[in-house]
């Protein structure tokens, strides 16, 4: 079953940062613009969320892990502290496809270097989150590093929550309230890309069952649908589940 989206304060008006993240969820892995929008997702990102002091964004190409965004170049290093590593928050949202948050960095130990990195620049509490675009695997995390723990744990939770229960509905009203719009956007807008990866996951069981076709020749024709149908890939999936192929 899809994601549904929690209630948003202006639903007609979901926010640039929540925008982002459903055209990404609905844009081909080979899109050649996919490296902008990830720049734009965690530009935004530290823009708009109050609690989040830097952001970047973590992808891997061929065997190494790279920051391909940043808000700013100082929270670099810590990203390379954790690809040094090759242990971190980023990286393990990156692998696992899950968001990875953290607390208290002060805490933590699993992560030697990424323990000792952050705090040197004040930062206490992060999140990671997997981003993926149409082909429904994570290509990237998106990084969230803050100065305040106490500020940063509404939106660990409300990740995490709309994670864990992407079947059904979102963080309740008790967890948003705690955000600030920028925080809501990242959070429903993160559920709404879950819920597009489930549509267009459904859609590709249809069309490898009525083509009798593997994965990757049916990612191929709802590309196709898409492009012919000059749409992306979340409406080209939800027009095959209600219209058939």
């Amino acid at each position: 079953m899809a994601v549904q989206p929690s209630a948003n304060p202006h639903p007609q008006e979901p926010g640039p940062l929540a925008n982002a993240l459903v055209t990404l969820a609905g844009t081909p892995d080979h899109a050649h613009d996919v490296g902008s929008q990830l720049m734009a997702i965690a530009k935004l990102a530290a823009n708009r969320i109050g609690a989040t002091t830097y952001a970047s964004v973590t992808a891997l190409t061929g065997r190494v892990h790279v920051t391909v965004a940043v808000s700013d170049e100082l929270v670099r290093a810590v990203d390379e502290a954790q690809y040094t590593d090759s242990a971190g928050p980023c990286i393990e949202a990156l692998h696992t496809g899950t968001p990875v948050g953290v607390p208290d960095i002060a805490a933590t130990v699993q992560w030697p270097h990424f323990h000792e990195e952050a705090p040197r620049l004040g930062l206490h509490a992060s999140v990671s989150v997997p981003l993926c675009a149409s082909r429904g695997e994570p290509i990237a995390a998106l990084n969230l590093y803050g100065h305040d723990s106490a500020a940063m744990a509404p939106l660990i939770d409300g990740i995490c929550v709309v994670h864990e229960h992407s079947s059904g509905t979102t963080a309740g009203s008790d967890d948003l309230h705690l955000l600030d719009e920028g925080g809501r956007e990242l959070v429903t807008g993160y559920a709404e890309a879950l819920s597009i990866r489930a549509t267009i996951r459904l859609a590709l069981s249809v069309i490898m069952n009525e083509l009798h076709c593997g994965a990757d020749d049916a990612y191929l024709a709802l590309c196709i649908r898409a492009g012919q149908a000059g749409t992306d890939l979340a409406r080209a999936a939800g027009r095959l589940l209600t219209q058939g192929i």
